[in-house]
């Protein structure tokens, strides 16, 4: 997977530790760059360690990912190179309704909640890593007519409030 990422134990829960950091302020970010960058993951496929179950990048993922307001922050545009890496620690799969009809279409076979956790550095004035916060994120997967299971989305992240992780 990837080189700039690292995965980690802490309190007996997987972490993705995210060491590149693409995207370093808000008002730089140019989602449409970010939406770009997604499409190279269209096909792709990643397991999840826990259930054993293909997750693929279709090519919905890209632009749901890059224009929903729960990713509209500095911490999800830094996702993106953890990915994969989201996806093989995901655990606590749970099926969700489809609210609405909102997405009936698009999730044949219906919808799964998986919850994954990443951290992001952060850096002292100096530039020296000071330490690193944690984050928890949900994976909205559908699951389409075809049977398999596709990302749609990371919603619901949130900073954790324990004691950030120090390096």
């Amino acid at each position: 997977m990837n080189k700039s990422v690292d995965i980690i134990e802490l309190d007996g829960s997987p972490i993705v530790i995210i060491n590149d950091i693409r995207f370093q302020s808000r008002r730089g970010i140019d989602w449409n760059k970010v939406e770009k960058y997604l499409k190279e993951y269209i096909g792709k496929y990643f397991e999840i360690t826990e259930t054993s179950e293909k997750i693929y990048i279709g090519s919905d993922f890209p632009d749901e990912f890059s224009h929903s307001n729960d990713t509209k922050r500095l911490k999800g545009a830094n996702t993106t190179s953890a990915i994969g890496e989201l996806i093989q620690i995901a655990t606590e799969k749970a099926q969700y309704p489809d609210y609405n009809n909102k997405h009936g279409e698009k999730a044949k076979l219906g919808w799964y909640r998986y919850n994954t956790k990443f951290g992001i550095p952060v850096y002292d004035a100096d530039g020296n890593l000071e330490r690193y916060n944690i984050f928890s994120t949900r994976m909205l997967v559908r699951c389409d007519a075809d049977g398999k299971l596709y990302l749609y989305d990371l919603v619901r992240t949130k900073k954790e409030t324990s004691e950030p992780h120090e390096q």
